[in-house]
């Protein structure tokens, strides 16, 4: 019998291994629905293999692949991250069919009959049929458990011509181009497809598979055909398919109550992908032991990056399941790059950086160094070879650029705060000048925006060189100017530090030119001056309550509203404009009212990323307090229901921004400044690799973020501070502490200079 003091050793020591697995806390169907898109299949992070169901509901575009209603149309190991736009992969499919299945290759699907349950690293979903289907999954391969009802035969029906459709109509669906399948005489097969389009409006790309079932089939039909005219059963047990003709497939029948199904994929050849199988997931593998590995990477690797005493599992679950999300893209696809021969580092499905340049890269470089060094040399690497940088990338190909060319942005923030190792920064530069100085060829107009290149790098140049602003005969002309400011700022950066004073100064002046869109004239709620459209004859008029557009607009995704506060590192200037501090306090403010706007909304929007800053920017005229009381109210609306998310979480930009307010600080690209608020937690502790850490307490407030979070006051290691902001150098470079003391209302605790605005 053991002893009280044993006993609650034992307890402790229980309640501390518990604590170790930090999976627990991860809610893989936040943020699912309601438009986040977020993705709950199985994956390791940054993963290609992304496995998980395909949801069919005529109508309605399945971006990650699940919805809560609707038939399984498969189970594909391809996905995107919480995008929005049109989906993308859903390729690499395998179907359950139970009983006799005369026609495979006509668009089977199957009904779901109870609500799919799933954690991280494991997913389960019970078909009408009454078969469970589970799922576990490795870097390249993933694997397929399925449980049939007992004395019915079993069929597996893999369909190369398999994608996620769209219904949106703006002719970015997805294509299956052709495809081939062979069955071997031991039972694994082998093949390919060919598809196009999506959202980045890709041309034909490939990829392979190499499948193995460790139960033997009774039998094996292998097919091609079209939707219209049926099967024809090949005899030879392959088919092939000329591009955009026939569908391929093959269906495998089975007598076993459980069959268990490996397959691998590779972007280079067949003979990878079954390398990839075997390598990841052998013969034997058991799927809970897949499971455990997939929790064992995303525990050590990701998860345990930040630590904290809270435990309210609320917030536990909002921080975790954010961290979680954040890590599901880019792919890392080192070793698996058809494009090109280099011993570079190659990371892709980049769904996109004008999401995740405000604030998700930076803090990706804070959590993973070693991850975000091998991203920065990859984009380095896709020019090199492609000639430009992608804002954004997928299936191996850079598109759609939705405003600048946002990749600037990132190295000179990487640049800025330090990253070196083994990135070519001439090249990095080069790079950078290409966006900055050579018009991309519109060899393939987009439909929804034909003036300019949308593929990659600046499509506007023409006007933005020899006008210094953008006129509306390039759509999205108000958008592009604000953030080619922002890119020219990065180019400032680098080249100061280079030394290439020539370029500095001209990049500086060029990072001005948003002011040639400035209109002091243009009035909304009573406020005077907003960024808009302008031509030869001057401004155009427009109604900044109201202009927010898509594509064809001068506007994209949100209003001047937005867009006008938008050049963070001219902020001293900006507040010149808009007439002085006290003006901005309450022009902001005017963003958080009620139907200032109209109706019983706020101006504010969080569902879109050129609002993220927004809420922090009382930080530059003095209000510290009021950045953190509104940036506080909208992150406590996230929850971790599945509709959490006020918007697509983009590639993790929700979530991100959300863990930064969690965090108590948020970045300034592009700038070694980090703009303070206020923490959650009374304790929160952030692993920077190489041994150093940034350790956050705080006394005085609730210790969950909800009352009492205005700053009374601040030591940063351990030294008395009076500024709103801090640099790179203060805490992230070597580590460091923050202590905040935190009360129920505001103080004047900051009385140092105003964070910086360089190009002011």
């Amino acid at each position: 019998m053991l002893s009280i003091d044993a006993s609650a050793g034992a307890f402790l020591a229980a309640l501390a291994e518990r604590s170790l697995d930090f999976t627990q806390y991860v809610n893989v169907f936040t943020g699912s629905q309601n438009g986040g898109n977020d993705f709950p299949g199985v994956v390791r992070p940054f993963g290609m293999v992304k496995l998980g169901p395909d949801l069919l509901v005529p109508g309605t575009d399945s971006y990650s692949g699940y919805l809560p209603n609707g038939n399984f149309s498969g189970f594909s190991l391809m996905h995107e991250q919480g995008t929005g736009g049109a989906p993308k992969y859903g390729t690499v499919s395998q179907l359950p069919v139970v009983g006799v299945v005369p026609d495979p290759l006509s668009n089977l699907t199957v009904g779901r009959a109870v609500a799919d349950q799933a954690s991280v690293g494991y997913y389960k979903a019970q078909t009408t049929d009454n078969v469970t289907v589970e799922l576990a999954a490795s870097e390249h391969a993933g694997m397929y458990q399925y449980t049939f009802p007992k004395g019915v035969l079993g069929n597996i029906l893999v369909d190369v011509s398999h994608v996620l459709p769209s219904f949106r109509g703006q002719g970015l669906g997805q294509n299956y181009e052709g495809g081939q399948i062979e069955v071997f005489p031991d039972g694994h097969y082998e093949g390919y497809g060919t598809y196009d389009n999506g959202w980045n409006r890709a041309p034909d790309w490939n990829i392979y598979f190499c499948g193995h079932f460790d139960t033997a089939p009774v039998s094996n039909k292998t097919y091609s055909g079209s939707d219209a005219s049926g099967s024809v059963e090949q005899a030879s047990g392959s088919a092939s398919s000329d591009a955009g003709v026939t569908r391929v497939g093959s269906l495998f029948t089975f007598n076993s109550h459980q069959v268990v199904s490996r397959v691998g994929i590779s972007w280079i050849s067949t003979a990878q992908a079954c390398q990839n199988v075997q390598n990841e997931i052998p013969p034997g593998t058991d799927l809970q032991s897949v499971v455990e590995d997939t929790k064992a990477n995303w525990n050590n690797k990701v998860l345990s990056k930040i630590t904290t005493t809270n435990t309210n599992e609320t917030s536990l679950t909002l921080l975790y399941t954010s961290l979680y999300f954040m890590h599901l893209i880019p792919t890392n696809q080192t070793g698996e790059n058809p494009g090109w021969t280099s011993n570079e580092p190659y990371w892709e499905d980049i769904f996109t950086f004008w999401d995740l340049f405000r604030c998700s890269t930076a803090l990706m470089q804070v959590l993973q160094p070693d991850v975000y060094e091998e991203q920065i040399r990859s984009l380095i690497d896709i020019w090199r070879h492609e000639g430009y940088m992608p804002d954004a990338r997928s299936s191996n190909y850079n598109g759609r650029t939705q405003g600048g060319s946002n990749a600037d942005n990132i190295l000179a923030d990487a640049y800025v705060k330090g990253v070196r190792g083994a990135v070519d920064w001439q090249d990095g530069y080069r790079a950078m000048l290409k966006d900055a100085e050579v018009t991309p060829p519109n060899t393939n107009p987009d439909p929804m925006a034909p003036d300019s290149s949308t593929k990659e790098g600046r499509g506007a140049l023409p006007d933005w060189k020899s006008l210094g602003y953008i006129t509306p005969r390039f759509t999205r002309a108000v958008t592009r100017a604000v953030e080619y400011s922002c890119n020219d700022f990065g180019l400032y950066q680098v080249a100061s530090s280079l030394g290439i004073q020539t370029d500095s100064e001209k990049y500086l002046n060029r990072s001005r030119n948003w002011r040639n869109h400035w209109n002091p004239n243009q009035q909304s709620l009573g406020f005077s001056g907003f960024v808009v459209p302008r031509d030869s004859n001057g401004f155009i008029d427009t109604d900044p309550l109201t202009d927010s557009g898509y594509w064809g607009d001068p506007y994209y995704e949100a209003s001047s509203w937005a867009y006008s506060w938008a050049s963070v590192h001219d902020m001293k200037h900006m507040i010149d404009l808009m007439g002085g501090p006290e003006t901005v306090v309450n022009r902001l403010e005017t963003m958080f009212t009620p139907g200032a706007g109209g109706g019983t909304g706020i101006i504010f929007d969080s569902t879109n990323e050129p609002m993220f800053n927004i809420p922090y920017l009382y930080n530059y005229v003095n209000r510290q307090d009021l950045s953190v009381l509104r940036s506080r109210n909208v992150a406590k609306t996230y929850n971790t229901g599945v509709a959490g998310l006020p918007g697509n979480s983009d590639a993790g930009a929700m979530q991100t921004w959300l863990l930064w307010n969690i965090i108590g600080l948020y970045p300034i690209t592009g700038q070694t400044t980090f703009l303070i608020h206020s923490p959650w937690f009374e304790s929160l502790t952030i692993d920077l690799g190489s041994g150093k850490t940034l350790k956050i307490t705080s006394t005085g407030g609730d210790g969950n973020g909800d009352s009492s979070f205005y700053v009374q006051s601040l030591k940063v290691n351990g030294k008395t501070w009076n500024r709103n902001w801090l640099t790179w150098d203060d805490v992230f470079a070597r580590g460091g502490t923050l202590e905040f003391v935190l009360g129920d209302a505001p103080a004047e605790w900051a009385t140092g200079d105003l964070p910086p605005s360089p190009a002011s």
